[in-house]
């Protein structure tokens, strides 16, 4: 076990590394899309750099992200993709194997996190669960990405799962969102990420294969 803690604390040292320095690479990419651009363009070229961050961060730290066939996915169409959290891995699975920008909600304490917290405040649609105010601002901007023909990302368990169970029960928010403004629900499920990074013990940290499936959409309409 000792072996083992010292491979995973220079395991993660080495892609703690390479997650900033990558960061760093296209931050200013990311900035400059977001401000040159309207909104929906904007975002669309920022998410052409992070799926090149994503795809750097897997090569150099050989944990592979794969996921089922995305022929169910009409990028055409607007969703609200509903799925599980267990790990910060899955903010690589998600760029990576979800085929559509997409406005995901996250919790604000993100933003202290050096560089990457300036990407996720131009990205991310922010909610302070701890302030009334904020879960309305939140909700209302929700709606507007769903009525702009924004995709947007609701984790079911409300945040991430750091317990030993494979769930945690699931708020409603996402599906009261989906039934109020008819739009279809996306379901996914990510594997692996929560044992190749434990939330509870970093130094756990190894590489492998992370799996993201993609079930049936779920219609709304009606």
């Amino acid at each position: 076990m000792q072996v083992r803690k010292v491979f995973g604390l220079l395991y993660f040292l080495y892609i703690s590394t390479n997650f900033f320095l990558l960061m760093i690479v296209v931050c200013p990419f990311i900035i400059l899309s977001m401000g040159v651009s309207n909104e929906k363009d904007g975002r669309r070229i920022s998410f052409w750099f992070l799926k090149f961050w994503a795809f750097g961060f897997s090569v150099l730290t050989f944990l592979w992200f794969s996921s089922n066939s995305k022929s169910g996915i009409d990028t055409s169409r607007t969703y609200i993709y509903v799925g599980n959290h267990g790990s910060f891995l899955d903010a690589v699975a998600l760029v990576l194997c979800i085929p559509q920008t997409f406005s995901p909600l996250g919790k604000i304490e993100r933003l202290k996190v050096p560089v990457f917290g300036w990407i996720y405040k131009r990205l991310v649609v922010m909610i302070d669960r701890c302030s009334r105010e904020s879960r309305d601002q939140s909700v209302a901007e929700l709606r507007r990405n769903l009525n702009g023909g924004q995709s947007i990302l609701i984790f079911s368990e409300g945040t991430m799962n750091k317990t030993k169970s494979l769930l945690n029960p699931f708020y409603d928010g996402a599906f009261r969102l989906a039934i109020e403004t008819q739009t279809p629900i996306m379901p996914f499920a990510i594997f692996n990420s929560k044992e190749h990074l434990p939330r509870t013990d970093s130094l756990l940290l190894y590489p492998g294969i992370i799996k993201m499936e993609f079930g049936n959409v779920i219609e709304t309409a009606g």
